[in-house]
């Protein structure tokens, strides 16, 4: 089961108020939009990305390889490539893991 946008903009919005911290579903929003742009800057600037809690997301490279087309079994060359990688905090995995 996949956690929607407005599922989890909601759930943040209810769980702040009952802590008595009011905040409404806009701004909720505007700071799950910002967080993308702000952790889009980092990362393109090679720094790591905090996620509280959860552990953080870290920019790597992917080496160039070869590989074989799934279609057609020819090999073929699989260029090199930026992505991100989430390392788990230590309290997650012992969560997920007891």
């Amino acid at each position: 089961m996949t956690v929607t946008k407005k599922e989890l903009i909601d759930t943040i919005t209810q769980e702040l108020s009952a802590t008595g911290t009011p905040i409404s579903k806009t701004q909720v929003a505007a700071v799950l939009d910002q967080f993308g742009a702000v952790a889009t800057r980092a990362f393109n600037r090679g720094f790591d990305v905090p996620l509280p809690g959860l552990g953080k997301l870290k920019p790597a490279e992917r080496a160039a390889r070869s590989g074989r087309n799934p279609a057609t079994g020819y090999p073929m060359e699989i260029p090199a490539k930026r992505l991100i990688k989430f390392v788990e905090a230590k309290a997650l995995s012992a969560t997920l893991n007891p």
